[in-house]
């Protein structure tokens, strides 16, 4: 949803520049008085400065909230249920263990074991459902509760080497035990 507002948003915004350009283009052979103009684009340039501005802080507070990190920390329960060691190496995963609940917090501790890769985890509909990077020499823990049980693919996102297409894997989650 908010990546459909952000490019329709942005078409508008290349739209409007694109006028901009084509205004400024047509009257460009006019001889006008410099002044009076200055002082009319100089009012413009401050209110949209304020449109920008209000705009800008909106779109924090409306998106921040649905950010990852802050629903996890200081709170009870936020604990994983289940702690997944991954190393990427080229050009496979090594992840145990490769079972895990739905409905619980699943922490992945991600690192590589050579050169960096990206560690994404795609649904049975092939969408990214989580995703951060595998650093040799740095553990990157990535927290996310499946909702579905199924098989998910693990694919890695940044370009790695020669069999880089080849660096997929799977694991199930399954219904978790009462």
């Amino acid at each position: 949803m908010y990546q459909a507002i952000a490019w329709q948003i942005s078409v508008i915004g290349v739209l409007a520049i694109a006028l901009v350009f084509l205004f400024v283009f047509l009257r460009s052979g006019e001889a006008v008085e410099y002044a009076p103009v200055q002082r009319r684009f100089y009012r413009i340039r401050t209110v949209w400065f304020i449109v920008l501005l209000v705009l800008g802080v909106w779109l924090s507070a409306e998106t921040l909230p649905h950010l990852p990190y802050a629903a996890t920390h200081g709170r009870a329960g936020a604990e994983p249920a289940v702690t997944v060691d991954v190393t990427g190496h080229q050009w496979y995963w090594e992840m145990d263990p490769r079972e895990l609940p739905a409905g619980r917090r699943v922490a992945f501790r991600v690192t590589a074991a050579d050169v960096n890769h990206g560690f994404a985890i795609y649904n049975e509909d092939s969408q990214v459902v989580a995703q951060t990077q595998a650093m040799p020499g740095y553990v990157n823990e990535l927290r996310h509760t499946f909702r579905e049980p199924g098989t998910y693919t693990v694919m890695c996102l940044e370009y790695c080497g020669l069999a880089h297409h080849r660096m997929i894997t799977t694991f199930q989650v399954v219904e978790a035990e009462a």
